[in-house]
């Protein structure tokens, strides 16, 4: 297993280009990357090649530096640990909860064709008229504070008879098979603990949804 300060090491060299040719090195200039002294440095360079990470040829005013096979897959394995703490499996969010009757304000307003035509460009389909209104557990909601970086859609407002409609913020989502959308009204003050889920069918129908009954929702971020 190779030492986290050989790690750091290998990382400056193939940062510089190693990976790819030789890189010209000078033991002072990698010391003052690293934070170490002219001589720490040097003694670092000469374990990295009995280790076999590296391979050198020495100059009169510095070395050129190439990193092996042996010490490129040393990055690769650390490469694959973060990807395993921040990677793709980090991106997806599930949020549990409870479904709940709104108030009916759903099926007006995915009636409107200047929403409902935006919603088919940013989400890919024409919502089904009505919402899927879910009140999620304590411990969702406050993973649904991550959601705030995500990168929300926005249907614009219009105007329509007198009225002011304003603009929505939209997330796709899933709901078990089918691919969804969040959606935020662009109103102040909008609890925290509830989901608005628009779909292409209507969920209830299809899944025999009833208040309280307990589901999830999945948001890839």
């Amino acid at each position: 297993m190779v030492a986290p300060e050989d790690l750091e090491c290998i990382k400056r060299i193939a940062l510089m280009g190693g990976l790819n040719a030789p890189v010209f090195l000078k033991t002072l200039s990698l010391g003052s990357e690293l934070g170490f002294s002219p001589q720490t440095a040097s003694r670092r360079l000469r374990s990295l090649e009995q280790q076999q990470l590296i391979t050198r040829v020495l100059g009169t005013d510095g070395q050129q530096v190439t990193i092996t096979n042996t010490g490129e897959d040393a990055l690769r394995q650390e490469y694959c640990d973060y990807y395993r703490l921040f990677g793709r499996q980090e991106k997806t969010i599930i949020l549990c909860g409870i479904v709940q009757s709104g108030l009916g304000e759903g099926a007006y307003y995915m009636s409107l064709p200047k929403y409902t035509d935006q919603f088919q460009g940013l989400l890919g389909f024409t919502p089904f008229p009505g919402t899927l209104n879910v009140r999620l557990h304590q411990t969702s909601t406050l993973q649904r504070k991550r959601l705030s970086g995500a990168d929300w859609k926005i249907a614009q407002g219009f105007e329509s008879e007198g009225r002011t409609f304003g603009n929505v913020k939209c997330l796709p989502c899933f709901f078990r098979d089918v691919p969804c959308g969040i959606v935020i009204p662009g109103r102040t003050h909008y609890p925290e603990e509830l989901l608005e889920i628009i779909s292409p069918e209507g969920l209830r129908k299809r899944f025999s949804l009833e208040d309280g009954d307990e589901v999830s929702i999945e948001v890839t971020l």
